[in-house]
């Protein structure tokens, strides 16, 4: 799943999963640690497909086009690296960002259904709505074996996700 000599030197990675695993949080705090710089994907997308979450609609693929292009643009344009939080839930999802930016490293912030409702409940002022989690599950397509990632169990206390992150990351270089 890790090509070992490519993450650290490529340092373009995107913090993946469903709303609620602590893509920004966990996102925020690798880039930290790593030294570079972090970018919400969710800032990234058109108006047009914040307004439709926000109205408890999901996105289709024609919604998120534009916004993978953005992304996978933030990446290739970032030549000192970065770290971007983005769902990419599906394998064409991240392949779209990988044609952008074909050295990206997947961190994939994997959880239980309980887990992430029960984030998804205790936060507020985000656009995504709880509702919507069981349509991000059913649409998620794990990582396969040819996919340059890292996977995490978003159950333990996020200074230990963290440091699993930092450490599995710089292992694939």
């Amino acid at each position: 799943m890790i090509d070992a000599s490519h993450a650290a030197t490529a340092q373009h990675i995107v913090v993946m999963g469903v709303s609620g695993c602590g893509k920004t949080t966990i996102g925020a705090l690798v880039a930290h640690e790593l030294g570079l710089p972090f970018t919400d994907g969710d800032s990234l997308h058109p108006v047009s497909n914040i307004a439709k979450m926000a109205a408890g609609t999901p996105l289709n693929d024609d919604d998120r086009e534009p916004w993978l292009q953005i992304v996978g643009q933030e990446l290739a344009d970032s030549a000192n690296g970065l770290v971007v939080a983005c769902s990419a839930l599906k394998r064409s999802y991240r392949d779209a960002i990988r044609a952008k930016a074909p050295d990206a490293v997947f961190l994939h912030l994997d959880g239980s259904r309980e887990v992430l409702g029960a984030r998804l409940e205790g936060r507020s002022g985000h656009f995504m709505p709880t509702t919507l989690l069981d349509s991000q599950l059913a649409t998620l397509e794990p990582i396969a074996d040819d996919e340059r990632a890292v996977v995490i169990d978003i159950s333990a206390p996020v200074p230990a996700l963290v440091s699993d992150a930092v450490v599995r990351l710089k292992q694939t270089v």
